[in-house]
């Protein structure tokens, strides 16, 4: 398994687990629901900024993402 998908496995873990959307995350964010299917299924590399901003739409730490 390549990094982009364990990490978009990993993002869509913990939005299940603090039970919000793509849609939820989406708004959050400023973007396309579409775009956080897309890094969920590792077909979007998210650059180092992306990923603060994940982890803050999250509330975890940047490090839980790339467990």
């Amino acid at each position: 398994m390549d990094i982009a998908t364990k990490f978009g496995k990993r993002v869509k873990k913990i939005r299940l687990e603090k039970k919000l959307s793509q849609g939820d995350i989406a708004k959050k964010l400023g973007i396309g629901a579409s775009y956080i299917s897309q890094v969920e299924r590792g077909v979007q590399n998210v650059s180092l900024k992306g990923m603060e901003k994940l982890s803050r739409a999250l509330g975890v730490k940047i490090d839980e993402l790339i467990r």
